[in-house]
């Protein structure tokens, strides 16, 4: 049984019966009443899914036997769907065999998908009948379910119907809904683009807006769904609540966004079909217009009558009547005569000019039979529609006359009409252009010569559009275009044409902004255009039906909107005017604008002394005094997609009563609007959400909150409200902007119940394309307080500010508060050496405070130390500033390193999701790492794109990166104490959370960082892993977790000994001995995409004769074997030692049985031998590290493993007596530094300034007590670059690694994982280190280096049975999967213990792939972010291993998803789950919803890869599941 509430309509055209409702196989149930349908869907309709193709689903769709409603049911179709965002959703429905229309939408084909969600979690199919369910996969709420009724797909006739979660809907159109929120009470609205008349019926306007929003709850869960489809269609509304739409053409092409907010969800919509254009600033003025002046002597009267009464006013219009016979590019040389001039005439006061265009031109010659040359040329250039031959212009009748239709989507038209455009403004100057008649009007039924009986013209169904005839007062539907037949793109008439005036603005205002205001309109044209709302009329109707029309223009994305003040048609009372004008001051587009031959209703035609004057003046004044505040929010529509005019419940949707709020609206976030809408009143019933609110006139806070209340509001008022917590920007107004912009400007500050306030300021020069400045300001405080300018605070309430004197400069930040005793935990240490005390401490210009928590410095620096901006210049691509040391204080403290007083700090945007930050000397050459990183050749200079901002705090300076979505400041160095000298360099931000990964290489006990006052050094070294132990790599690099579980990186470039602290504030310290500081920042937003980013920029089986026998016999998985120092003779590179003779017929036999032989080289080359080919072809070449020449041309010798020649080490010496005797001189090549068994040199004794082995700041290094030099050669030695550049080894040597894996991999440095892989170094066997070698991988993963696995069995000390079996099964899910161990240990590898363990491990060692922690995949879940013990194979396979002597059972975290012990599904999720595992065991889990590839394992991987291949399938909740593979020969390389 069909609920009422969810019938769908099966007889949607006319004459319904029980007979004919049978014949198309549909039921018959009549009822009392005509608005639910009779005559509706049964289940025997629809398609059904033959074959589905993944990841992203291509189905194949066959529909079912059933009669057809309107015939050429279409048999197959094609359906793709994809997630092309973590927030939109997109699903086509197309015919699998004929390509049909699609809309050719300028801005969305430029659009790259980036599908970083899976869309299992999104979208579930049902394959019969057919029908999809779209859920929100944080709460797995149901929100778009077509499986209610079937889907028609016939070539004339699409339907599709969805139940939706809630009756909030709002949008669609164009219409007049006389409510924001919809009646789903059986509601049919057509669009198709018509010239008609608002007047409140439900037929289709100008515009075509297939959109609607979906609040869900008071949760503010919202979702947008956008057909984009651009034939005639109708939607319906019911109360299931569900929706219905059927449309005449083309495709069924869905987008559905998700948003947390109402606001979310426009700006995921506009992301989609693009951002509004920024306005000029003078457009945001009042303007005054009419249809037919007479005469161009009219129009003055009306301009200075209108100025003579003081009133703010930017604008002039002239409508049709100043053309000559109404025709475009010509103007009435009797009655206008002056036209040319009139520019200028308004341009003297300030004022501009504005005329009109229509699309239709007409044939006719000209006045005195002159040919009409637009109408000449453009038929010369076959600029118009034709006829359905393609070859014959169609004709209609428009203003003119018989009149041609351009045709905006072919080539030569655009050329013609930005031809003609230019041509006209140089004869008649103005300043923008309104476009008109544009849907497109035609005043004959489709031609001149009427239309053909066919199917475009008559199709078999017809949406109840207005007169249900489609070419009334329009074209013909088989007219043809360039984009295809009318029937087609007649909606897109508007847009296009739009597009074609964009490209003539351009041509003609050229780096100046200029404003274009269009009556039709399609999604998208809000980038270039605003928008009226048509022809309404001088009634309290109109002027109440202007508010839901304006919300819902915000909605798609054209926030430059509004209606015609007073009325278009009929003569306005002076009541119904004045109260249009001050609902119409705030009116983004605020015009007054009225009809032929009824009565001048500009506000001065009223009476200079009239209440309609004064109250018109007063309230464009508040608005003039506002418009910096209207502006800033037209560039956060701009940049961020956000609404300008906005419903009460964007802001307040957890407050019920506010979700059909309608008569109020906001000026963004700050200014609630209340106007009198109805005739002979003075008290408003309003709605005063939940928050502070400030009556603006009076600054008095309202006593009532969340309640109605009854505002008095008499003749001249209306209600105007300022929400506590805002800081409105103003400026003193005058008659235009022009003026206003040279006044000063000021701030209101009204508190929120924090006594706290925020907002910003966006200014420019207000004429020039682009972006130039912006200036954000906040205050915190206990009063509340009014600017008249920046120069003072007018007082409000008893608390007074006074401030004076105020010098304020764009582009900088500032802040107004109370100075707060400053928390132990916000403390920066300006003392990190490790002989603090009170003396030293204030000789740095520092405070000392003894502290009782644990870990806080007791010497801390001012709130001011470090350095200020003294000049900021701002670019679309970045920033440069100039930054000076605040001499207030005495120096930095260490004399042998003098601070720098000018720095350079360069900011540059790279793309959308990444920035670089760049701090140098600019007078001195410093040293500036040569690892060269892939960056965008150009930067990201759309502001709109870019998914953070950047602002700079002048004193101290700092820099802070916001991420857009959020507001969440991820970088915040607007903190003192930054230092920048010659060998010490220190920089601290606030960090948005405590959750911190990476940096190394050095062994850390958890995943997450610990943020309670840790400092970890690193400086690459020959040191096994331990705590706090810098090893082999350095890797300064993080990722971030911020609190709403988006993720960034960022990357000190940087080469130098360093360190770095973690405080709880939460906050990180950089300290470095030398180069410079240069930030690289990514920005996600999810963890998995921040590696990729950061990898993008940094650029990518077990393992000689008698164990290669064993570990065949045993039928163990192994690939690989290597080779270690033995080999060689003497550890000699290059030289095979006597007992090694055979190893090359081993290598082939290996080799033979699809094996792989690697084997070592270590850099040192020995220097005492009387014949070796290595060091003398090595000297000839001048390969080897050297003293700098001023000093000596020796080679820098150190000691490593290779012997003297014919001695014999005696292993009973303590180590150092063993390399000063045995040990041969060794030479580096110069493509990195190494370690060595010395410190520095043979002798010790290292030449040159002492200072760089032992710098004037130390970092707490392993034996830092000894130097830099330590186990490595002296900090002096030089080295010279490939470009030729001589390099100190102080700087270069953490880039040794790197530099050896470019030409060859053990030590790293960022972006080594180009070329090599990494094992976590010479580890123990002991059971701690099974858990780090997670850690460990995870942070090689976030390193970009995902090749990377632990010495299996442990590299030090003798491993036993039980560890050794735990670490093998852990050890086969390694990405880098090695067995290996030291000299004079047991044997560790697999045949080495029993049998047991051997079938161990070949159960375990089935295949590898790269180490994801859990918070990669489900970072929503916070539980996941302090995991370290557990790991995934890419989203799908979860390891937990046991790590622990003794366990037999492991307690694990089972994420919020299905999972399945390879057979059956685990019934927990989202929480820990004991889970049993005996000796022989590891747990594994696959993931519902993936499809993993797998192959019968061999041996080798040789043999493996002749087995055929399989899949695992694991079905998620919906019962689908989606996987990737790829695959080649896994021998060549590619790029």
């Amino acid at each position: 049984i069909i609920a009422l509430a969810e019938r769908v309509d099966c007889f949607p055209d006319a004459g319904a019966s029980k007979l004919r409702c049978e014949q198309r196989g549909c039921c018959w149930s009549p009822l009392d009443e005509r608005n639910v349908p009779w005559c509706f869907f049964s289940t025997n309709h629809g398609y059904t899914v033959d074959s589905v193709e993944q990841p992203n689903p291509y189905a194949t769709l066959k529909r079912m036997a059933s009669p057809s409603l309107f015939g050429a049911d279409i048999e197959e179709l094609s359906f793709h769907a994809e997630m092309q965002s973590n927030n939109r959703l997109r699903f086509k429905i197309s015919d699998a065999h004929r390509q049909r229309f699609e809309v050719p939408h300028e801005h969305i084909s430029s659009l790259t998908s980036d599908p970083s969600s899976p869309i299992s979690n999104t979208l579930e199919m049902t394959r019969k009948p057919f029908g999809l369910t779209v859920r929100r996969k944080e709460n797995n709420r149901v929100l778009f379910d077509t499986t209610m009724a079937p889907l028609v797909f016939a070539d004339q006739y699409l339907q599709m119907s969805a139940k939706l979660p809630s009756h909030n809907i709002y949008g669609l159109g164009e219409h007049v809904h006389q409510r924001y929120r919809h009646d789903t009470y059986w509601k049919t609205w057509p669009i198709f683009t018509r010239d008609a008349f608002p007047n409140g019926g439900t037929h289709n306007l100008y515009g075509h807006y297939p959109f609607f929003l979906c609040l869900e709850d008071e949760s503010g869960k919202s979702f947008g769904v956008f057909l984009m489809n651009s034939n005639a269609m109708e939607v319906t509304l019911q109360p299931a609540p569900a929706v219905t739409y059927r449309t005449i053409g083309g495709v069924l092409d869905f987008y559905i966004f998700f948003g947390d907010t109402p606001e979310q969800v426009v700006q995921e919509f506009l992301v989609l079909i693009g951002r509004p254009v920024i306005p000029p600033y003078w457009s945001l003025g009042f303007q005054i217009s009419r249809w037919d002046y007479g005469s161009l002597s009219e129009v003055k009267k009306t301009v200075e009558r209108n100025r003579a009464v003081s009133l703010p006013y930017d604008i002039q219009y002239t409508d049709i009547d100043y053309m000559e016979d109404k025709k475009d590019f010509t103007y009435d040389k009797v009655k206008f005569s002056e036209l040319p001039q009139f520019a200028d005439y308004l341009h003297a006061k300030g004022q501009k000019y504005i005329l009109i265009l229509d699309p239709a031109i007409a044939t006719s010659k000209r006045v005195g039979g002159s040919p009409y040359d637009a109408y000449d040329r453009g038929t010369e250039k076959n600029a118009w529609v034709t006829e359905s031959d393609g070859k014959t212009p169609l004709l209609g009748e428009v203003w003119p006359g018989e009149t041609a239709f351009p045709d905006y989507t072919s080539q030569n038209c655009i050329d013609w009409w930005v031809d003609e455009y230019e041509r006209f403004s140089k004869e008649i100057k103005h300043d923008a252009l309104w476009i008109d008649m544009n849907e497109v009007a035609n005043f004959k039924k489709g031609s001149n010569k009427g239309c053909a009986d066919n199917n475009l013209n008559y199709p078999p169904y017809t949406p109840k559009i207005l007169d249900e005839v489609m070419y009334s007062k329009t074209l013909c539907m088989d007219a043809k275009q360039a984009w295809g037949n009318h029937y087609d793109v007649h909606s897109l008439y508007g847009y296009s044409m739009v597009l074609a005036t964009e490209k003539a603005l351009q041509q003609v205002f050229g780096g100046n902004r200029t404003l274009m205001l269009t009556r039709s309109s399609f999604p998208g044209v809000g980038k270039y255009s605003g928008h009226w709302l048509g022809d309404n009329a001088a009634n309290w109707n109109d002027i109440k039906w202007a508010i839901p029309g304006m919300l819902e223009f915000g909605l798609f994305g054209v926030p430059y909107i509004g209606a015609d003040i007073c009325g278009f048609f009929d003569d306005s009372s002076e009541e119904l005017c004045r109260r249009w004008m001050q609902v119409g001051a705030f009116y983004p587009f605020s015009r007054n604008h009225n009809a032929q031959g009824y009565k001048p209703q500009d506000p001065a035609a009223f009476g200079p002394d009239s209440t309609l004057v004064k109250s018109s003046r007063h309230y464009l004044r508040i608005r003039y005094t506002l418009l910096p505040y209207l502006y800033t929010l037209f560039y956060k529509a701009h940049t961020t997609g956000e609404t300008v005019v906005r419903p009460v419940m964007h802001e307040f949707y957890s407050d019920s009563a506010t979700w059909t709020v309608d008569h109020q609206f906001l000026w963004g976030k700050h200014l609630l609007i209340t106007p009198v809408l109805h005739p002979g009143v003075d008290r408003v019933r309003a709605y005063v959400p939940d928050a502070v609110w400030y009556d603006y006139e009076t600054m008095e806070q309202l006593t009532d909150r969340r309640n109605h209340v009854d505002m008095y509001l008499p003749a001249d008022k209306l209600g105007l409200h300022i929400r506590g917590g805002a800081i409105l920007p103003t400026q003193r107004p005058d008659v235009t902007t022009t003026y206003s912009r040279r006044h000063p400007m000021g701030l209101i500050v009204a508190l929120d119940d924090q006594n706290q306030a925020a907002g910003e300021l966006f200014w420019d020069d207000g004429d020039s394309r682009g972006i130039v400045c912006k200036c954000v300001r906040k205050t915190g405080s206990s009063a509340s307080c009014y600017y008249h300018s920046l120069q003072a605070f007018k007082k409000i309430n008893k608390n007074v500010m006074f401030l004076q004197g105020l010098s304020l400069t764009l582009g900088e930040t500032y802040l107004v508060q109370w100075e707060l005793e400053l928390k132990e935990n916000q403390r920066f240490d300006c003392y990190p050496e490790k002989d603090a005390d009170e003396a030293k401490c204030k000789a740095r210009g520092c405070i000392w405070e003894p502290s009782t928590m644990e870990g806080a410095p007791w010497c801390f620096y001012p709130q001011d130390y470090g350095y200020a901006a003294t000049e900021v210049s701002s670019s679309d691509s970045g920033m440069t500033v100039a930054i000076t040391r605040n001499k207030k204080y005495r120096s930095s403290g260490r004399p042998e390193s003098p601070d720098i007083d000018t720095l350079r700090v360069e900011i540059r945007y790279h793309s959308s999701n990444m920035l670089q930050f760049k701090i140098w000397d600019p007078t001195t050459e410093r040293y500036e790492v040569p690892v060269p990183l892939s960056v965008p050749l150009t930067p990201e200079t759309d502001e709109s794109k870019r998914l953070y901002k950047v602002e700079v705090t002048q004193n101290p300076f700092g820099i802070q990166v916001i991420r857009k979505s959020t507001g969440t400041k991820i970088w915040d160095s607007s903190v003192p104490g930054l230092t920048f000298s010659d060998m010490f360099i220190q920089v601290s931000t606030r960090l948005p959370s405590e959750f911190v990964y990476g940096f190394g290489e050095t062994e850390h006990p958890t995943y997450k960082h610990n943020l309670n006052y840790h400092t970890w050094g690193m400086f690459s070294k020959d040191q096994p892993p331990g705590y706090k132990m810098n090893c082999y790599g350095v890797h300064p690099f993080y990722m971030g977790l911020e609190t709403t579980a988006d993720a960034h990186g960022v990357l000190l470039l940087n080469s130098n000994a360093m360190d770095v602290t973690f405080q709880p504030t939460p906050a990180l310290t950089y300290r470095t001995v030398g180069g410079i500081l240069d930030f690289y920042m990514v920005l996600g937003p999810t963890p998995e995409m921040v590696v990729q980013q950061y990898t993008s920029v940094s650029l990518l089986g077990l393992f000689i004769a008698d164990l290669y026998k064993q570990m065949r016999a045993a039928g163990i998985p192994y690939d690989v074997q290597y080779a270690d120092i033995d080999y060689m003779d003497r550890q000699l590179d290059f030289v095979l030692d006597p007992e090694f003779e055979g190893l090359p017929a081993l290598v082939d036999q290996m080799r033979g049985e699809g094996m792989r032989f690697i084997f070592i080289l270590d850099p040192a080359i020995s220097g005492n031998e009387t014949s070796y080919p290595a060091f003398v072809r090595g000297e000839a070449a001048d390969v080897f590290i050297k003293w700098p020449k001023s000093i000596s041309d020796e080679i820098v010798w150190g000691k490593v493993w290779p012997d003297y020649p014919n001695v014999t080490v005696d292993e009973s010496l303590d180590w150092d007596t063993q390399v000063e005797k045995y040990r041969a001189f060794t030479a580096f090549p110069d493509f990195f530094p190494c370690p060595v068994f010395v410190h520095g040199t043979v002798g010790g004794k290292c030449l040159g300034n002492p200072l760089l082995e032992n710098p004037p700041y130390m970092p707490p290094l392993e034996s830092e007590h000894l130097g830099l030099n330590h186990k490595t050669l002296c900090m002096n030695s030089e080295q010279i670059l490939s470009n030729g550049k001589k390099v100190r080894h102080y700087d270069v040597h953490n880039l040794y690694g790197w530099s050896h894996t470019e030409p060859t991999y053990k030590a790293t440095y960022p972006s080594s994982g180009k070329w090599a892989g990494h094992w976590l170094g010479d580890n123990a066997a002991s059971w701690d280190q099974l858990y780090k070698s997670i850690i460990g991988m995870m942070e090689f993963s976030l390193f970009g280096i995902p090749y990377t696995g632990a010495d299996i069995c442990g590299f030090f000390n003798a491993a036993e049975y039980e560890m050794c079996l735990r670490w093998m099964q852990l050890g086969a899910f390694y990405p880098y999967s090695r067995n290996h161990n030291g000299k004079g240990n047991k044997r560790q590898d697999p045949v080495a213990w029993n049998s047991t363990f051997s079938e161990a491990s070949r159960a375990h060692a089935e295949g590898n792939t790269v180490v994801r922690p859990l918070l990669h995949e489900f970072v929503n879940d916070t539980t996941t972010w302090d995991i370290y013990k557990q790991f995934l194979w890419g989203p799908a396979l979860l390891i937990t291993p046991a790590l622990d002597q003794g366990a037999r059972s492991v307690d694990g975290y089972v994420p919020n998803a299905r999972w399945y012990d390879f057979h059956k599904v685990i019934e927990v999720r989202g929480q820990m789950l004991n889970m049993p595992t005996p000796l022989d065991h590891i747990n594994l889990h696959i993931r519902g919803g993936y499809i993993i590839p797998w192959q019968k394992p061999e041996n080798t991987t040789y043999y493996s890869r002749k087995n055929p291949l399989g899949l695992i399938v694991a079905l998620s909740d919906s019962g689908s599941a989606k996987g990737s593979f790829f695959w080649d020969d896994g021998e060549g390389i590619s790029k």
